[in-house]
């Protein structure tokens, strides 16, 4: 499966199809009305109509004579900037030097915010003079048609978690795996996909199995398996954040989870996570890009064992994730590779405000969320079952 025309309904939007896109996303009611409320809260609320004519009028000012899929991610580039001036104070990048830049890569990633981990990705990417990724998302979160058109102009793909039964759930899979080969060997686009479905919610990073097994989808039977995942050229990338703006929902969603089983989410819940974790501030962001995987994998769980492995090792850690540990165990440890603590004192009330910002009866889950990542890194062999002391401290298994 290499034609092209087999991935119209997944794949990001060409450039010859950009001035028809945008045309209608300008157009769109519901957009105008969103970026309104967005922009001007109070005001929206005495008058929607003509704050939404006003941001449709701005969009075709800005937006309407851009042709390219390049100049649609300039337009991204400058508003990230925006964001990172005023919720990162230092975007800091690792390994990426030690890549040859002649290739296209499968990064993969550790997952914390839906929509930053690959942005984040492409802020480095770009700082280094390489072509950004091409992203998957998962169709659950193209709860708006606006919303869909908006992500693949800036270059991401769709993956169908929508389909149903198994013929359905097995034909979007190859699909997919397909798309996946194409880009990397065909047409030599990087490409961004996060190791699990949602993200890791109580901060233990860990990938599914099923994710690689789904890539290997395409390989051909006459060729070895480990060969195969060394042509996908997979490179680990471990990506921390100093703060999680959305590390009280989570706690809530994931105690919710403890207690009753089930979370059951509102109605276009994860574009408002988007936009929390876009809005929010985070501090410190750290991008670990490992090696190639290049070894003899026999199957999906070693490749899996693999990615956790230099996920775990390369992450770097802040005094929160330290505070967290220290408070939840009771020990201390010290971290080669943390982030310099400036100002002990200050960190410390930070985090205890935040802490205390929590539900007491939620609070070890929020702890819980940033020492996962101490635990994990004191783990020598990802497929090992850890002692219960250095066990991940987990609640509730996440969901996306």
């Amino acid at each position: 499966m290499t034609d092209n025309c087999c991935f119209d309904d997944i794949r990001p939007y060409h450039d010859g199809e950009v001035s028809e896109v945008l045309a209608r996303i300008m157009d769109s009611p519901d957009l105008s009305l969103v970026l309104a409320r967005w922009r001007f809260p109070r005001l929206s609320r005495w008058l929607p109509a003509v704050l939404a004519w006003a941001v449709r009028r701005h969009l075709r000012r800005q937006l309407g004579q851009l042709t390219s899929v390049a100049e649609v991610q300039l337009v991204v580039a400058r508003y990230m900037q925006r964001m990172m001036d005023a919720t990162v104070t230092e975007l800091s990048v690792s390994g990426f030097d030690r890549l040859p830049t002649n290739k296209a890569y499968l990064f993969i990633s550790n997952h914390r915010d839906i929509a930053l981990d690959p942005a984040f990705v492409n802020m480095a990417l770009y700082q280094y003079g390489q072509q950004t990724v091409r992203i998957a998302i998962g169709d659950n979160l193209l709860t708006k048609p606006y919303v869909a058109d908006l992500m693949r102009l800036n270059k991401s793909f769709i993956v169908k978690r929508s389909a149903t039964s198994p013929r359905e759930k097995l034909k979007a899979s190859k699909q997919l795996s397909a798309f996946i080969q194409h880009s990397l060997q065909q047409e030599h686009s990087h490409v961004w996909l996060a190791q699990r479905e949602g993200r890791a919610k109580d901060g233990n990073d860990c990938t599914n199995a099923a994710i690689i097994s789904m890539l290997t989808l395409n390989r051909p039977k006459t060729q070895e398996y480990a060969d195969y995942i060394r042509e996908l050229n997979i490179v680990p990338v471990a990506i921390s954040y100093e703060w999680d703006p959305c590390d009280a929902a989570k706690t809530q969603e994931l105690f919710s989870l403890c207690q009753t089983g089930e979370y059951r989410k509102q109605a276009h819940e994860d574009i408002a996570s988007i936009a929390a974790g876009i809005a929010g501030f985070k501090g410190h962001v750290h991008l670990a890009f490992g090696e190639p995987l290049q070894g003899d994998y026999a199957n999906a769980e070693a490749v899996a064992a693999e990615i956790d492995r230099q996920i775990w090792q390369n992450y770097r850690l802040y005094p929160s994730n330290l505070l967290a540990y220290q408070q939840m165990t009771g020990k201390d440890y010290t971290a080669k590779d943390m982030v310099a603590l400036t100002d002990c004192q200050q960190q410390t009330a930070q985090f205890q405000r935040r802490l205390q910002s929590i539900a007491s009866d939620q609070q070890q889950i929020f702890l819980a969320m940033y020492a996962n990542p101490v635990l994990n890194k004191q783990r020598e062999v990802p497929q090992a079952i850890p002692s219960e002391q250095e066990a991940p401290l987990s609640s509730a298994n996440a969901v996306n």
